[in-house]
């Protein structure tokens, strides 16, 4: 006898998802260590690529952009000489820095796990 299909309470529209909306942007790659660097405080281009190895110029360029066109990232033009650019985070990208934590927390508490695992195999 096969189970009933239950209805999922969840809202099922997957373009009104708030969920998927977020993980477009915070599963591109190199966009979480993006944000981790940023929730540091400004940051110009040559010192984002130096934070975030072994990222190539042209993608960092490719994800500042994008992620100033979603209003997660403003970009400013410092008067020096020569002109620089300066990288931070907007209101709306500091909210999601609590997430990127709890990413990492768990990347941290899985890595301990594997790291525990591998000790065990190994003896």
């Amino acid at each position: 006898m096969a189970l009933k299909m239950r209805k999922s309470p969840v809202r099922p529209d997957p373009e009104a998802c708030p969920i998927g909306t977020c993980m477009d942007l915070i599963g591109g790659m190199w966009t979480p260590n993006i944000i981790w660097y940023l929730s540091g405080g400004s940051r110009r281009f040559s010192e984002l690529r130096e934070d975030v190895k072994p990222i190539s110029a042209k993608m960092l360029s490719t994800r500042l952009k994008e992620m100033e066109s979603i209003g997660i990232v403003v970009r400013t033009v410092v008067d020096t000489s020569p002109p620089s650019v300066e990288y931070s985070l907007t209101p709306l990208g500091r909210e999601l820095i609590p997430a990127i934590e709890a990413i990492a927390r768990v990347g941290y508490k899985l890595k301990r796990e594997q790291a525990k695992k591998r000790m065990s195999i190994a003896r």
